[in-house]
């Protein structure tokens, strides 16, 4: 996967008061978007994924919800007072949001931190009363505590209930089945572009799980800038919900050098690929998310994958329909014809295909793997086998 390089010689200056420019002009086409009479959720989607995302946490206030479709009435209400005696989930969402403190900005006064973990608590706990076929997971809390953190309690417990049923909904089963569903993405989404990679992780047997706290925590758990996870949050709200593993297999990808210089072996490839790197060029790997999943819809890697739907994303089409506006995969179709159209007409020898192997040398790496199966059942058996050893890693540090 290549790599952005800078080019031109514009200063530091120069380029800091362009952002300043772009950032106003997005800022008041955003107001403007809103304060219409029926307004426009498409190009709120378009926005949020767009550059910059939505800029502020004011502007999250408003946005959010709507690319979730809470209804208004929703939004309005009071939570409830959370019973937590004899709660069966009590104890251990306690332990987790104990363990938070490094979710909270730096400095924030010990009063105030520890009024934001008891309304966590109380987040959680609500939304698992409301909805019993709900299943906490270590993880939860911090995508939660995200939405706490730039919504406040209120609003915060009506996105996490809608999230938690639409979104995260395969996280929250019972088994970890679905989950492991959605991870058997990553590897025929990673073959698709860059078969090196891809067959130098299977012959390392590394599997999937590596990507696992980045998937069921939205990268809220591994990600130290809180600028960066609500950028991604921006996107994630705004898109299909299977789009963070897609934003899982692009790290991976813009990681090529790193992981071929890697000893082949499982526990250094997975150290490496756990470390996440704090400074990506999140913009870039956005952009190139994007256009991955334009490019290979959940639909035509399902077989790869596995042989069954996964629970977010069936019930997606429920969700999007609710919605009078144009499907988030549209705008993502659209803003990709718009790049391809750029590149066109920038000349010859600026487009970039995408790698696909030869079907003489997928003959020949399945015959040196020894595999007589599909890819997708020998995907599943590679995460199957990584969730044995799982509790050997310490996932959640």
């Amino acid at each position: 996967m290549i790599k952005s390089r800078s080019v031109g010689a514009s200063s530091p200056l120069n380029g800091k008061q362009d952002w300043d420019s772009r950032r106003k002009r997005k800022i008041a086409e955003i107001t403007q978007t809103l304060n219409e009479g029926s307004v426009d959720v498409a190009a709120l989607r378009r926005m949020a994924i767009s550059e910059g995302g939505l800029l502020t946490d004011e502007i999250r206030c408003q946005v959010w919800p709507r690319l979730l479709n809470v209804p208004l009435h929703i939004l309005e209400q009071e939570p409830e007072t959370v019973e937590r005696e004899n709660n069966k989930d009590y104890n251990q969402v306690l332990l987790d949001v104990q363990r938070s403190l490094r979710r909270f900005p730096p400095g924030m006064p010990d009063e105030q931190r520890e009024g934001l973990q008891e309304e966590l608590i109380d987040i959680i706990l609500r939304v698992l009363k409301r909805n019993p076929q709900l299943h906490y997971y270590q993880g939860y809390h911090d995508i939660v505590v995200t939405f706490l953190l730039v919504l406040g309690e209120r609003l915060a417990t009506a996105l996490v209930e809608k999230l938690s049923t639409h979104h995260l909904r395969d996280f929250m089963d019972p088994t970890m089945d679905n989950t492991k569903h959605i991870l058997n993405y990553l590897m025929p989404i990673i073959e698709k572009v860059n078969p090196d990679v891809h067959d130098f992780m299977q012959q390392a047997e590394v599997g999937t799980i590596f990507a696992l706290s980045w998937l069921i925590t939205w990268f809220g758990h591994v990600l130290s800038d809180f600028r960066h996870v609500v950028r991604l949050y921006d996107f994630f709200l705004a898109c299909h919900p299977l789009m963070p593993i897609y934003f899982a297999a692009v790290i991976v990808l813009y990681r090529e050098e790193e992981v071929l210089d890697c000893e082949c072996d499982m526990a250094m490839v997975h150290h490496l690929l756990s470390q996440i790197p704090q400074d990506l060029p999140y913009e870039l790997l956005i952009s190139r998310a994007g256009d991955l999943f334009v490019q290979f819809p959940p639909s035509e890697l399902a077989r790869e994958a596995s042989t069954h739907e996964s629970t977010a994303a069936s019930t997606f089409n429920d969700f999007d329909l609710a919605s009078t506006q144009r499907r988030p995969d549209s705008i993502l179709r659209r803003r990709r014809r718009q790049k391809l159209d750029a590149l066109e007409s920038s000349g010859p020898g600026t487009m970039v295909a995408v790698a696909q192997p030869s079907a003489t040398r997928r003959f020949v790496r399945l015959a040196v793997m020894g595999l007589t199966v599909a890819l997708g059942a020998a995907a599943f058996a590679v995460v199957n086998t990584a969730l044995e050893w799982a509790p050997k890693l310490d996932l959640f540090p």
